[in-house]
């Protein structure tokens, strides 16, 4: 893994390709011209360029003139990886000697099917996922992952490193679309968690706002859990330090009578507590939460 917080110098004198302006491809484009970058850029859909021209930056008339009248690493932001594909397809050999950076979002599959055919056109691949809202971008709470050619994102790091926190996770060009979903997960089973809760307080008059101050104190101790239980799973070594299934069943089936009493919706603590059955019928009751893990992971092939 490597991190850009120390290391190359900033050069401004690099050209950047950027094809894409939506609302994410505009705060790229942006925070690249705040940095002092040169700029092309193209949208499939005419006038997007908006300030950015003002800014100085240059419209292409098509995303093979973007890509020629570019010196740098050719950035693509668009709608989705069919859309990537329908722009890049294109261009073929225009592509050669260039590093394409793809900042669509994306499947691991489509990241490597992709990443091999830019490397059937001469060119070299980075993928990305943008772990950030647009208005942060380029600013120190940006994040970008980064997985495929390690050497290119070395020479391009420079660059990539005005639009916030780049980290290259691995050459699998896959790891950085895994680790976007894996952290999509993570962000929607808090963000539901925190409305059924939301919903819960709210029968009794409680405001959002103030259960919210909980939530989140609540939220930052679970970053304990996290790191305690990542150690477990990783040691196969579940080991109950804090509650064990058998505690965190009886908590469930509280909440779910709490939820039902309240009129609350209960698919989401009966997902809980579903999950839990199968431990419980294998006689895992006295291992730690982390033991669930083999709830999610694949199951053999028949």
């Amino acid at each position: 893994m490597v991190d850009n917080r120390a290391g190359a110098a900033r050069i401004t004198e690099a050209d950047v390709a950027i094809l894409g302006l939506g609302l994410m491809g505009r705060s790229i484009a942006a925070a690249h011209l705040r940095a002092g970058r040169s700029l092309t850029v193209w949208n499939r859909t005419p006038g997007r360029a908006g300030d950015l021209i003002t800014q100085g930056a240059r419209v292409a008339p098509s995303a093979a003139a973007a890509v020629t009248a570019s010196q740098g690493p050719v950035i693509v932001c668009l709608t989705d990886h069919e859309a990537v594909r329908s722009v890049l397809g294109p261009l073929g050999r225009t592509l050669a000697g260039r590093t394409v950076v793809n900042l669509t979002s994306s499947t691991s599959g489509q990241a490597r099917e992709l990443a091999a055919w830019t490397a059937g056109h001469g060119a070299a691949y980075l993928d990305g996922a943008v772990i950030a809202v647009p208005r942060s971008m380029g600013g120190p709470d940006a994040v970008l992952l980064h997985s495929g050619d390690e050497k290119a994102f070395q020479q391009h790091l420079p660059v990539l490193r005005d639009l916030g926190t780049c980290v290259h996770i691995g050459s699998d060009p896959g790891l950085a679309a895994l680790h976007d979903a894996a952290l999509l997960t993570l962000m929607w089973g808090v963000l539901n968690s925190f409305l059924h809760g939301a919903a819960l307080v709210g029968t009794a008059q409680v405001p959002a706002a103030d259960f919210a101050v909980l939530a989140n104190r609540w939220i930052s101790s679970l970053t304990e859990f996290v790191t305690a239980y990542a150690e477990q799973i990783d040691t196969r070594a579940p080991v109950a330090k804090d509650a064990s299934l058998d505690t965190h069943a009886a908590a469930m089936d509280h909440l779910l009578q709490e939820s039902e009493t309240a009129g609350v919706d209960v698919s989401l603590p009966r997902l809980f507590r579903t999950t839990l059955d199968q431990a419980l019928a294998d006689g895992r009751g006295g291992d730690s939460y982390a033991a669930l893990i083999d709830q999610f992971r694949p199951r053999p092939r028949r």
